[in-house]
């Protein structure tokens, strides 16, 4: 049974295919609206009942409590809980607004803790055990210029999943992170990040929507184009719990010398 924040997104929609591909439950959670509401029905016509979608805003505590609440009635429990929900802003630093950079602060970085802080209780009552993945990002390693309040705030909620993987290592729940570079789509999905960074690092760098994907996929060592897929094959390592592990980022970036913690 897996939670998935931010999941009607790009990256979190092929992690929630991903997981039910594997024979998951998967509870997709995001803002309530067209985007969610079109993703469980998408998914339903090949996985049926093994998804369901719970509307969640990780900036309530109220809206979290209630989601993992209505989970565990739906299906007994919870035991994967993987934190995707983020929102991202293009700005310098001399120009960056002040109240732009708390409402990211307040998804990117209190949504990450109230979420863990929700999966650890529930985890703790439950007693099995469990798994917490957070879908980090390459610019906690390597971050970019106008991208500060991103960066930061990204860099935050990875310190708050290594914390948690201190706490809760005593209760079997392990907590591990993912570090991808840019993902563009999933399938129809576009990436809302991309929507808000693309349009900048067109100008910047004198490039076509079609071209920046393919700047991008140059700049690995592995010249590899990253997908979903890619981001939820790493969640998936962690989740079947290959290797005893705890508190480690996988890169999924193709090889970015700078971007590396290896």
């Amino acid at each position: 049974m897996a939670l998935v924040t931010g999941a009607a997104g790009a990256i979190g929609s092929g992690i929630c295919q991903a997981l039910l591909q594997q024979g998951c439950h998967v509870a997709a959670t995001d803002l309530p609206g067209e985007n969610l509401t079109s993703l469980v029905s998408e998914l339903s016509s090949d996985f049926g009942p093994h998804i369901i979608g719970v509307p969640l805003d990780v900036t309530d505590p109220g809206s979290v409590a209630a989601a993992f609440d209505s989970v565990i009635r739906s299906w007994g429990g919870i035991d994967l809980v993987i934190v995707n929900a983020g929102t991202a802003l293009v700005s310098s630093l001399e120009d960056l607004d002040l109240e732009a950079f708390r409402r990211l602060e307040r998804v990117n970085t209190e949504g990450t803790l109230l979420v863990l802080a929700a999966a650890g209780r529930h985890f703790r009552i439950q007693g099995t055990g469990g798994d917490i993945v957070l879908v980090s990002t390459k610019n906690v390693f390597a971050p970019g210029a106008k991208f500060g309040a991103y960066s930061a705030t990204k860099c935050a909620a990875h310190q708050l999943a290594r914390i948690a993987s201190l706490e809760m290592g005593a209760i079997d729940v392990r907590v591990n992170m993912v570090a991808p570079d840019a993902v563009f789509s999933s399938g129809s999905r576009k990436s809302g990040l991309w929507t808000e960074v693309g349009p900048d690092r067109m100008r910047s760098r004198g490039l076509t929507a079609e071209e920046l994907e393919e700047h991008y996929r140059n700049r690995n060592i592995l010249k590899a184009r990253i997908s979903a897929r890619h981001v939820a094959n790493a969640i998936l390592f962690f989740a079947t719990r290959q290797t005893p592990t705890t508190g480690a980022t996988i890169p999924v970036d193709g090889g970015l010398p700078d971007a590396t913690p290896r």
